[in-house]
């Protein structure tokens, strides 16, 4: 019987469930951000910030105690000096579950788990730089710009006014006027040539032709 008991087998062994548990923790540790189903991410949440608050005590007692759970040196290192100062001032609720959906075949429910403090679109200054930007005052800052440009628009239609005052207009020289082109003579008319008869005329007959 398992009277309660009623955290999730993730149905596995002890000895799987807790080999599991401690390469999905080391992964994110090392990753700060890793996708899964939602039952497992809940078990892994149990799992990891319990050895979290643990670094926030960097002693040789607390690396054996966190590396007896992760079995990963890399990940122990990445914990105690990467995570742990940025997590020192948070007193619990180190990770954040978001949902993704449905996976296909099995349709089992996925999510993202992920350290809260190393994702920055959910970071305090960008939640509160999100509130000032309001519709109103987006239209504001556009109108703001609007009256500096009619501002600077009207001193440089002032000083083009004064400057035109103090300087006479000079007329701008007229161009030349080009001499007329000579206006074509008209053609002639055409005379019709005389027509010959079609007699061949024949050259007259020399002296050096009659001795030949």
């Amino acid at each position: 019987m398992r009277h309660n008991k009623k955290f999730n087998h993730l149905g596995r062994q002890s000895a799987h469930r807790k080999a599991l548990l401690a390469n999905m923790a080391s992964s994110l540790v090392m990753h700060k951000r890793i996708n899964t189903t939602l039952a497992k991410a809940k078990a892994l949440r149990m799992y990891v910030e319990p050895l979290i608050t643990k670094s926030k005590d960097d002693s040789t007692h607390s690396r054996r105690v966190v590396f007896s759970y992760l079995k990963n040196k890399e990940a122990v290192s990445e914990l105690f000096r990467v995570v742990a100062p940025k997590i020192a001032d948070r007193p619990g609720g180190y990770t954040r579950i978001l949902k993704t959906g449905f996976r296909l075949g099995d349709a089992a429910e996925t999510c993202f788990i992920e350290l809260v403090d190393f994702n920055e679109t959910y970071s305090a200054e960008a939640t509160a730089a999100a509130k000032t930007r309001t519709r109103r005052s987006r239209g504001g800052a556009k109108k703001a710009a609007a009256a500096t440009d009619n501002v600077t628009d009207a001193v440089v239609v002032e000083e083009t006014a004064e400057g035109a005052e103090g300087e006479a207009p000079k007329a701008a020289p007229k161009a030349a006027k080009k001499p007329a082109a000579p206006k074509a003579k008209p053609a002639a008319p055409r005379t019709a040539a005389p027509k010959t008869s079609g007699a061949k005329k024949v050259a007259p007959r020399t002296a050096a032709s009659k001795k030949a």
